[in-house]
């Protein structure tokens, strides 16, 4: 028979990290209010949660890693908002965000949560923020205690 290994949305006991970029802060508030909603819901106490506020989207890697190397969050939430501009600095900040948050779960073995938004227009990111797109704020929380759970259950077994 396959064994078949899977997270739950589980939040009791969880304890979470939030980095959040203050760029585009009118954005990421609405994506922070969303992932601590979700959380709130699934049962994590706000005792049990810590955000940070970083300058902006290129510095959640920093953050994050040494968040997630403290080994007091069983996952790490990462929230930003780049949205494209007339220049090349869009694709510097969302490469250089995306590959060092993944960089921080492999490394670290701590689920390290991609909650950026990488958009064309301000009026995409306010529809992932809560608005016609849903809250991407709020799926990342929900990845968050998933693979968090996950993890648990494999190192289980």
């Amino acid at each position: 028979m396959v064994k078949v290994l899977e997270g739950r949305l589980r939040g009791e006991g969880r304890r979470i990290a939030i980095a959040a970029a203050r760029w585009n802060e009118f954005i990421t508030e609405r994506l922070l209010s969303g992932a601590l909603d979700t959380l709130r819901r699934c049962g994590v106490a706000d005792t049990d949660v810590t955000v940070v506020w970083v300058p902006g989207s290129f510095e959640l890697p920093t953050a994050c890693n040494q968040l997630a190397r403290t080994g007091r969050y069983d996952a790490v939430i990462a929230l930003g908002a780049v949205i494209r501009g007339a220049t090349s600095h869009y694709e510097l900040v969302s490469g250089h965000c995306a590959a060092g948050l993944a960089r921080i779960g492999l490394d670290t073995g701590v689920p390290t949560i991609f909650g950026v938004l990488t958009t064309e227009t301000i009026e995409q990111a306010i529809e992932r923020a809560g608005s016609k797109a849903g809250n991407k704020g709020a799926e990342a929380a929900a990845c968050a205690l998933e693979m968090a759970d996950l993890r648990t259950v494999i190192e289980a077994g």
